[in-house]
């Protein structure tokens, strides 16, 4: 006797998966063949750039990377193309170096969505432009915290004297350090005016400090960045743990009253409605054939 499980798993499948069932055969035909595509117009959008880069010792040198606005224009004239679907666009994340640029698009076609999520994952590095500017900036930044060391030592220890001092006239005379790290989150108005009574005393700290902002400000402003990532196609999950590479998903789901389930009963369609969900994909397809660059 066949249990349910058995006729279960037989009868509901998802996009990817092994199956038997000559439907979820042919998407997943369509499927490889969208993510070959897909992966050979990413190699081509990141095709490598040669570029001069500087670095923090003021030394020169040639490093590899890729033009990231290739990809942003490759996502948004696909995602333009996609027309009836329904899109946020092309967007960027990031976490620190990790960068990621990608399009989430959907199409409802009776009780199914049809889902369609397109990624490149890669990291920032950061150089300066070789300037000469950038030397100057340096060496400037260099004298001011040469000729400022025991200055702003000096200006440490009087600011935790005169912290503490008008704490004491406040009423919170040997507060552990924890309850005066939360007195001061609480209560900003009382931060702000410690810290300008600080401030006030000390003008020439205040103003060296001031010089330093300004240059490390004109300093970023001179970083370049440069891209590098991996040309091959990766998971949902390695995207998540932060690999690099590109991704290029469809899904189809089921909508059962307002909740989506991933396992499609392939049964429950019928003919006319396999033909829309396979014209669809195949439309992926040919978009991403047609642009060609």
């Amino acid at each position: 006797m066949i249990e349910f499980k058995e006729v279960y798993e037989r009868n509901h499948m998802r996009i990817g998966n092994i199956t038997n069932n000559e439907f979820f055969l042919e998407l997943n035909k369509l499927n490889k063949k969208i993510q070959d595509e897909f992966l050979k117009k990413i190699i081509h959008e990141t095709r490598s750039v040669t570029c001069n880069v500087m670095l923090g010792d003021s030394t020169t040198k040639q490093v590899e990377t890729f033009d990231i606005k290739n990809v942003e224009v490759f996502f948004g004239d696909f995602n333009s193309k996609l027309s009836e679907w329904s899109s946020q666009g092309v967007t960027y994340s990031s976490d620190e170096d990790l960068r990621r640029i990608f399009i989430k698009s959907e199409i409802r076609i009776e009780d199914y969505i049809l889902s369609l999520h397109a990624s490149l994952q890669y990291h920032v590095l950061l150089y300066y432009r070789p300037l000469q500017k950038v030397i100057e900036l340096q060496k400037k930044l260099a004298g001011l915290i040469n000729n400022s060391g025991d200055s702003e030592s000096k200006y440490k220890d009087e600011s935790e004297r005169l912290i503490l001092e008008k704490l004491n006239e406040l009423g919170f005379k040997d507060m552990p350090k924890q309850e005066l790290f939360e007195l001061f989150y609480n209560d900003e108005e009382l931060a702000l005016k410690i810290k300008k009574m600080v401030d006030e005393s000390q003008p020439e700290i205040i103003d060296i400090q001031d010089k330093k902002n300004q240059l490390f400000k004109e300093l970023d402003n001179l970083l370049l960045e440069t891209f590098h990532t991996t040309s091959v196609m990766i998971d949902e999950q390695k995207l998540v743990n932060g690999e690099e590479g590109c991704l290029c998903n469809i899904d189809l789901e089921y909508v059962d009253k307002g909740a989506k389930q991933g396992l499609i009963d392939v049964s429950l369609i019928s003919e006319q409605l396999k033909v829309r969900i396979k014209q669809c994909i195949e439309n992926i397809l040919n978009m991403i054939l047609e642009n060609k660059s």
